[in-house]
């Protein structure tokens, strides 16, 4: 089998040396084409069963985790009400991994914050969020109504980390202003920084999404001033379109997404919601 392979490519795989096989260059290079080919035929095999499961019916969602607390749980609970044979299969996953599991068929759509969209992919707008200023319960700010930067900066701070979409966003909104922030912590998720704050350990700002979820009366949302807005996008194939299942959901969610949201407008600042 050897000497026909051999054959057939017009060069030898091995040199025979002292009765063992020794490969030649010409196989290492070879074999590291052969790998690749390997790999695709693998990948390959995974897109096919993601998309022979994906016709047996149900919806196949990743968001990033700020929706994975309350509010995509909340639309989802709701939509079953009606359409009780529907099964989700529900990932949280930060913006790049929503984008990879997108481009491998692992998932119908993704929602996500801002989205930086890689070849391939595409966002479509469903609502427009703010962020709001978070602060123990406790902590007085007199006859305000919001908060401004100078309004924080006195107080310690907990940073978002600036690598994710909004988190640059965040960024550049604090650094265009006048009054430096001193952290005293830093957090990698949004959640982790509203834990800090209903700990008392400090102040922050975060996307009213996460403000929004969860029950926890030590912590006040505030408006921001100036205020600060960000997109929540559907994120899908490009040129496919999403079956009339997962259509119909996006319609639900959009709808349930802006109700969340308005809990916002409706309450007086400085009180909290329960959602």
């Amino acid at each position: 089998m050897l000497a026909r392979a051999e054959e057939e490519l017009g060069f030898n795989l091995f040199d025979r040396v002292k009765g063992k096989l020794v490969p030649t260059p010409e196989a290492n290079g070879l074999f590291s084409h052969a790998l690749a080919v390997y790999d695709s035929v693998d990948r390959l095999r995974h897109v096919a069963e993601n998309l022979r499961t994906a016709e047996q019916g149900g919806i196949r969602i990743a968001a990033t985790p700020a929706f994975g607390i309350d509010l995509l749980p909340r639309a989802i609970a709701s939509y079953r009400q009606e359409h009780d044979r529907i099964v989700f299969r529900v990932e949280t996953l930060h913006h790049d991994e929503i984008c990879r599991a997108l481009l491998e068929s692992r998932i119908d759509f993704g929602l996500a914050f801002e989205p930086i969209l890689p070849a391939g992919v595409v966002g479509e707008f469903i609502a427009r969020g703010n962020f709001v200023a978070l602060t123990p319960s406790g902590m007085d700010f007199g006859s305000k109504r919001a908060l401004g930067i100078e309004d924080l900066a006195v107080h310690p701070f907990i940073k978002l980390d600036g690598r994710g979409p909004l988190g640059r966003l965040l960024s550049n909104y604090m650094e265009s202003g006048t009054v430096e922030i001193k952290p005293v912590a830093y957090a990698e998720t949004y959640h982790v920084a509203k834990s800090l704050v209903s700990h008392g350990m400090g102040v922050t700002i975060i996307d009213n999404i996460t403000a929004l979820s969860g029950n926890d009366d030590r912590v006040r949302v505030w408006p921001l001033d100036p205020p600060l807005n960000f997109r929540v996008s559907i994120l899908r194939v490009d040129k496919t379109r999403l079956s009339i299942v997962c259509r119909n959901f996006v319609s639900h969610l959009q709808t349930q997404i802006v109700k969340f949201l308005g809990q916002s407008e409706r309450q007086p600042a400085g009180r909290r919601k329960t959602g």
